[in-house]
């Protein structure tokens, strides 16, 4: 995936991913810097997405796979 790829499909999901770290954490300065740890793993790791129709489970699962590493380790 190219990086203009990536930045598209991530745009696309920008709202979706806000909206699921507002739920996970129940609080909007915790949601801020959810979705922003997420979009850094996520172009981080651009070259693990596979295809346009994956990207939002791919991007959902590193969002989830950080807050519970966070909730964990508290």
């Amino acid at each position: 995936m190219t990086i203009n790829e990536f930045y598209s499909n991530f745009d696309k999901l920008s709202k979706i991913l806000q909206d699921l770290a507002c739920s996970l954490t129940k609080n909007m300065e915790d949601a801020r810097d959810l979705y922003q740890e997420t979009a850094y793993r996520a172009f981080k790791n651009r070259q693990d997405a596979g295809n346009d129709k994956n990207f939002q489970t791919w991007s959902t699962n590193i969002m989830k796979s950080i807050f519970s590493n966070r909730k964990s380790r508290r």
